[in-house]
């Protein structure tokens, strides 16, 4: 019997009750003033740094690939760092979807807006290069309710139908469209419509489809989908990444376009793409989803990454 015959196709059935309470925990999570919504975050990336020894050792293993020049002890802070800002964004993505409190207009500001309206203006579609940051859903509310863009998204649907409920339910208020990223006939009918999509490829979905780009000096599986992307949907390619500022403000960047691309060559395409997520990274490094293991295929076939233990 296959995996999606067995799937409840009621939200109410019984095997989801579960999740739904913990839904519900999720609501009033989101409801907290954001400061605390932040501090709890920071507290709970804190306690990870201890109770998530796994995921630590995925962080200072990207950073000492990343990050060589910095000695241990800087590495160590950093690790630190980016285990709270993680923890942030745990407490963040309720807020995300479900705060009837948080004002985004008044949270957010905008850099280079000037690109997406240039780009818009020329009458092609945009692809919004975006990128992992552990901002990722507040960033799309920001992007939609607080700077007034309209776009869709890819996405890969959640396998606990609740769960893609809630992610659907919570973006709908500011994201146009949902396109499964294995429709990738709809992105490009939408690209040439004009429309404005956000697309993420800055992690390792394996070796189909994908060279061994440089990500900070170090080969990385990148899929060369963005290049064939922006060439069958005509669509002007523009960063776009977006960060945490102190007391609970955040701020939106758009970058320059990517010039003369694509150029139909998949490494040096792949190469152009990940220069500019490095670029976006190290604004506010701390910021980024280090606990992805960004490296997991390399192309001597090496484990960059120390294997799980198995529990007895």
């Amino acid at each position: 019997m296959s995996r999606s015959s067995q799937t409840p196709k009621s939200l109410s059935h019984p095997s989801y009750w579960t999740t739904w309470f913990g839904v519900a925990l999720f609501w009033l999570l989101g409801q907290l003033p954001w400061r605390m919504l932040l501090g709890l975050g920071r507290t709970i990336g804190r306690l990870a740094w201890w109770l998530a020894p796994s995921r630590r050792r995925i962080v200072e293993t990207n950073l000492a690939l990343c990050f060589p020049e910095q000695s241990a002890h800087q590495r160590h802070g950093f690790a630190k760092a980016v285990m709270r800002s993680t923890g942030e964004a745990m407490t963040e993505i309720a807020g995300a979807y479900v705060s009837l409190h948080f004002n985004a207009r008044e949270r957010l500001e905008i850099t280079g807006l000037e690109h997406l309206t240039r780009a818009q203006e020329s009458g092609q579609g945009v692809l919004l290069l975006g990128m992992h940051f552990n901002t990722i859903d507040i960033g799309a509310r920001l992007l939609g309710e607080g700077a007034g863009v309209r776009f869709s998204v890819v996405y890969r649907p959640n396998d606990n139908a609740v769960l893609d409920w809630l992610i659907k339910r919570g973006r709908s208020q500011y994201v146009d469209r949902y396109i499964d990223r294995a429709d990738m006939r709809g992105l490009v009918r939408e690209l040439r419509a004009g429309g404005i999509c956000w697309y993420a490829p800055d992690q390792d979905y394996g070796t189909d489809n994908a060279v061994f780009a440089p990500f900070f000096g170090v080969p990385a599986a990148t899929i060369a989908t963005t290049g064939r992307i922006a060439r069958m949907g005509k669509a002007v390619v523009v960063p776009c990444s977006h960060y945490r500022l102190p007391g609970g403000r955040y701020r939106i960047c758009f970058d320059a376009p990517l010039d003369d691309f694509p150029t139909g060559d998949d490494l040096g395409d792949c190469t152009r793409v990940n220069q500019a997520i490095e670029h976006a990274v190290l604004r506010a490094p701390e910021q980024y989803l280090w606990v992805h293991r960004r490296f997991k295929h390399q192309p001597d076939g090496r484990q960059l990454y120390a294997a799980r233990k198995r529990r007895r």
